[in-house]
């Protein structure tokens, strides 16, 4: 899982980072409000200071809940910004911590967020199996083969079953924003992943393609409506 970490002290990056990283997520790093709108598409869950260059954290919250109110937000701040930080959680923030903090803490309330939002350690759907933090996906027992992007990609629509995703907001999802590609680019690697987990795309078990939108997971388990 991805976690984006906004912190302008490089030394909060670092060792914050190391403690996330140590704990399998894969970290991304934003030293101001405007890297972090850069990067939150991408993210599981943000780590976000409130006092940042170029965009402040609170309009940075406000943006990220306007976008991705689902998106777990977990807000840093000093001792004595006690009304910022009652801003942050009015803007949607899911939990703060205080300067100066653990790391350890930090970590444990990050999973704690994750289990929250249902973004579990394993997701099962029929004989389909992901483990995220560790990147691997099995059918009927089987390790898939998968490549980065295709991992990612199955792993955001199965994250949200049901939820229809734009190839737009795909690309944006997997390949990361400024992506030089095209819609044709995420319709491959859908293709792909559909070989690979035997889908056939009239009836599929898991990707559903929702004409003139884009994708969305099928939980082969679900009720019909």
């Amino acid at each position: 899982m991805k976690v984006l970490l906004v912190d302008d002290d490089p030394a909060i990056l670092e060792v914050l980072g190391a403690f996330l990283r140590g704990a399998g997520f894969e970290v991304l790093e934003a030293e101001d409000g405007e890297k972090a709108l850069e990067l939150f598409p991408q993210a599981d869950l943000v780590i976000l200071d409130l006092m940042l260059p170029k965009v402040g954290g609170l309009e940075v919250a406000r943006l990220i809940r306007q976008e991705r109110p689902e998106l777990p937000l977990l807000i840093l701040t000093a001792k004595g910004e006690e009304e910022d930080r009652v801003l942050g959680l009015e803007l949607g923030a899911d939990d703060y911590v205080v300067k100066p903090f653990s790391p350890r803490e930090v970590v444990a309330r990050v999973k704690a967020l994750l289990r929250r939002a249902g973004l579990r350690e394993e997701l099962v759907y029929g004989p389909l199996r992901l483990l995220p933090t560790r990147r691997e996906a099995y059918l009927a027992g089987k390790p898939l083969p998968l490549s980065r992007l295709e991992f990612d990609l199955l792993l955001t629509l199965a994250q949200h079953p049901g939820v229809v995703f734009s190839r737009e907001r795909l690309l944006e999802r997997v390949w990361g924003p400024g992506f030089p590609g095209v819609d044709r680019v995420v319709d491959v690697h859908i293709a792909a992943l559909r070989k690979k987990l035997g889908d056939d795309p009239e009836n599929p078990r898991f990707i559903e393609t929702v004409r003139g939108v884009g994708y969305r997971f099928k939980d082969p388990d679900a009720p019909l409506p």
